[in-house]
């Protein structure tokens, strides 16, 4: 009896997983800086001086 059937199908379901999250994460960054340029945009658009832009060691979510 052997293992191998179960080693791939766990290493593929791995890949998946992995893959999905590294997509989703992607994604999310993506839509992200898009509202963050139209955002930008709109500001300029309206006469107002841009908000200061964070600093580099800010944290943000």
């Amino acid at each position: 009896m052997t293992h191998l059937p179960y080693l791939i199908a766990a290493y593929a379901v791995f890949a998946l997983v992995l893959g999905a999250d590294a997509l989703g994460s992607w994604l999310r960054l993506r839509l992200a800086r898009r509202q963050a340029a139209r955002r930008l945009q709109r500001l300029q658009a309206r006469g107002r001086p841009q908000a200061p832009a964070p600093r580099d060691t800010e944290l943000s979510r």
